[in-house]
């Protein structure tokens, strides 16, 4: 599950496709200078999520780009940026096709994000508990791994405040850790005695390695080279978790994060608060989980209130099923 970097030279097979791509939109499409510019800024975002995983663009398969497309969305892309991304990234296939450099585009199946409301996915803490069940604590990386998953829905962390969460971060004694988020801004976050356990028990195995390089030496989550982890290396193990978990939802590291803010309005937590702990600017970022309550609200109340009860019953269906 780990992943090494590579960096492609100017001379690389990589930088050859990009600079036939670029001249491609300008010639044979006859965009203009900014609109070709816009097309190329775009596919860095795909070019860096491969440069990551080291997968050269003529191997990239679907779930790849859906693998990729995760990482938009948890980077904070919007829906209607990421549309327009995949729109880059299937001109780009389309065009490798054309040029012959593939045969079959990866991009044919490849969905694109609703762009209207999006309720997200959510975790029930007894799917957390399966997906953490699922790791195998044998390996290296076992309870490294069920740390990562356990700070993630106990403090709804975004992928990237968790691979740079620092250990001078850490104030476990007084059950609060310092989260560096969005433009620098810091917050302290309530941490849980289940996550502060995984984390004291990762340390056990953290204290033996070696081989941590400089200036990696703060980081709470490394490698086994003794790196710290990367955005995609924290979704690639989430999703193979949850395949081996049985969970049939369509997962990332954000969805811990989503189950958290959730899990704590179910509970009856102020909105305010969850906005504090998640580092939300805007109050109007938050309410979208007032949506995900008032949906689960509605499907209680058809399944259970009598007048439903009665006319799923006088019309010869189960009580359960939503009218």
């Amino acid at each position: 599950m780990e992943n090494v970097e590579m960096e492609p030279s100017d001379n690389s097979p990589a930088t050859s496709i990009l600079h036939r791509y670029r001249r491609y939109l300008k010639l044979e499409r006859g965009y203009s200078q900014n609109t070709v510019d816009a097309y190329m800024h775009d596919l860095t975002h795909l070019v860096d999520y491969l440069n990551e995983v080291c997968i050269p663009f003529t191997a990239v398969k679907l779930a790849d780009l859906e693998n990729f497309v995760a990482t938009l969305a948890d980077l904070g892309i919007g829906a209607k940026s990421q549309a327009r991304i995949l729109s880059g990234v299937r001109s780009f296939y389309r065009f490798l096709v054309i040029d012959g450099t593939i045969d079959d585009d990866p991009t044919e199946l490849l969905e694109s994000p609703n762009i209207g409301e999006h309720l997200p996915e959510v975790l029930s803490t007894k799917e957390v508990d399966m997906i953490e069940d699922a790791i195998d604590l044998q390996k290296w990386e076992g309870q490294r791994n069920k740390a990562i998953i356990e700070v993630l829905f106990s403090c709804g962390l975004r992928v990237s405040e968790l691979v740079n969460l620092k250990l001078s971060d850490l104030y476990l004694d007084d059950n609060f850790i310092r989260v560096t988020g969005k433009g620098s801004k810091q917050r302290l976050v309530p941490i849980s005695q289940k996550a502060i356990d995984e984390i004291t028990y990762w340390f056990a195995d953290r204290n033996e390695m070696t081989n941590i390089k400089p200036g990696e030496e703060d980081y709470v989550f490394l490698n086994r080279r003794g790196h710290h982890l990367t955005r995609t290396m924290i979704l690639i193990m989430v999703k193979q978790y949850a395949r081996d978990a049985g969970i049939k939802k369509t997962i990332s590291p954000h969805t811990f994060r989503h189950s958290f803010a959730t899990a704590l309005l179910e509970g009856g937590a102020d909105l305010r608060a969850i906005q504090a702990m998640l580092g939300h600017e805007r109050i109007a970022t938050t309410v979208i989980y007032t949506h995900i309550d008032m949906s689960e609200l509605r499907t209680e109340i058809l399944q259970h209130h009598p007048r439903n009860i009665r006319h799923n019953e006088e019309n010869g269906r189960a009580g359960n099923d939503k009218i």
